[in-house]
């Protein structure tokens, strides 16, 4: 699942880490308390590793689907950002200047931007984000999680993002002659072996390309200039096949390609973690999907949007707002009904997490209006049809007994 990406190794490396270390527990450590959940927030979990990158999810989200966020929910946001235009995981002060210690990241801050700036009337702080993350390029042309860190195709997907987010184009913005999109090309496995045109989260210590599904499905979207909430497109005329890369509109359709046939056999992804089972991947699944719809390919995501309509509610429920976020961006590239998912209400799901909204669409407002319009004339026919129903019955009643009084009278 992504929480995202990196975000989510560190907050592993936190439970594992507790996880070895019983006997510090045992000797009288007390863990550190969970911190207070910020009323503007989305999700009740602790913060620390993924406070902005969830809320960040959500309000994309909810704006994907016509839902206008809080005021306190976009201001909580917002005013995480550093000084310097970047934005930490989760700062519990907010009011506090960031230093040194503060960790700032790219995907955070990446997210960020693209809530803020799909929400409108942030130019300011999403501006500094953008220099922020510009002045952090590596040489390659790429990003890694932490300024200075080596590229990934994660990192460097995000960031394309929100550059687009901004009307920044990604091509345009270089750093030793290279863009972000030659940082992706580089990650891309080429054709003619197992794994080829999956893209590499980033090379190992040999230079060697190791395929990751989670990588491919964020450079498919980067590649192609997309952000977070990916883009529906009509189907791409040409089939799905693996070719050369020489450009990363080529290198997302091989891409795509790898992720249709990592998803035949059941209809989702699989999380492998060292030492650990395989498990379902419900969050990259859903990034799958969105990834194959940006691409063109939304007709072969069908298969993955069914599994996820009937095996992805209980992981939502226990993930929380990311992953409603996910599901929901999802349904919206793919064309299915983010407010009918396997009767599941995602939209309404994922409001529940934070605060009410300031405003639905208007035809969810008229739909309810209608619905309880529809109840109340219901109710109300229910109710003349009782009453006309006593009457005839009533009236059938006082005929008999006049009829018999009548008979009666008669010599």
């Amino acid at each position: 699942m992504i929480v995202r990406r990196s975000a989510a190794v560190l907050a592993a490396t936190v439970v594992i880490g507790t996880a070895l270390a019983p006997a510090a527990v045992a000797e009288g450590a007390s863990p550190s308390p969970a911190p207070a959940i910020p009323s503007g927030l989305y999700g009740t979990s602790d913060p620390t590793y993924d406070g902005v990158w969830r809320q960040s999810l959500a309000l994309l989200a909810q704006h994907t689907v016509g839902v206008k966020p809080a005021a306190k929910a976009v201001d909580w946001l917002a005013g995480q950002q550093c000084a310097n235009g970047a934005f930490a995981a989760y700062r519990a002060d907010a009011a506090a200047k960031c230093d040194a210690k503060t960790m700032v990241d790219t995907n955070s801050t990446s997210a960020a931007v693209q809530a803020l700036a799909a929400l409108g009337g942030h130019g300011g702080e999403t501006g500094k984000a953008v220099a922020w993350l510009k002045s952090v390029q590596n040489k390659d042309g790429g990003w890694g999680y932490t300024a200075g860190g080596a590229s990934d195709a994660n990192s460097t997907s995000v960031v394309i993002g929100a550059l687009a987010a901004v009307g920044t184009k990604p091509a345009d913005v270089s750093k030793g002659g290279k863009s972000p999109y030659d940082a992706l090309v580089k990650l891309s496995i080429p054709c003619g072996g197992t794994d080829g045109g999956a893209f590499a989260y980033q090379p190992d210590k040999k230079g060697k390309l190791a395929a990751n599904a989670d990588a491919t499905a964020a450079a498919v979207v980067g590649a192609l200039g997309k952000g977070l909430a990916g883009e529906s497109l009509k189907p791409v005329a040409d089939p799905l096949s693996c070719k050369a890369a020489d450009s990363p509109q080529r290198a997302a359709q091989n891409g795509a390609a790898y992720l249709v046939k990592a998803l035949a056999k059941d209809h989702r992804l699989t999380s492998v973690m060292p030492g650990a089972k395989n498990q379902p991947d419900y969050g990259n699944t859903a990034d799958a999907v969105v990834a194959l719809a940006t691409a063109g390919h939304g007709d072969k995501a069908a298969d993955a949007m069914r599994w996820l309509e009937t095996h992805s509610a209980q992981w939502a429920a226990q993930s929380g707002p990311a992953a409603y976020a996910q599901l929901v961006l999802a349904a919206d590239a793919a064309t299915f009904d983010p407010r009918d998912f396997g009767g599941q209400d995602l939209v309404k799901q994922l409001n529940a997490t934070g605060p009410a909204p300031a405003s639905l669409p208007a035809e969810t407002t008229a739909s309810a209006s209608a619905s309880e319009a529809a109840k109340k004339k219901d109710d109300s026919g229910v109710s003349v049809w009782w009453i006309i129903g006593v009457g005839l019955v009533g009236g059938i009643g006082i005929g008999f007994l006049i009829s018999a009084r009548n008979k009666k009278q008669q010599p």
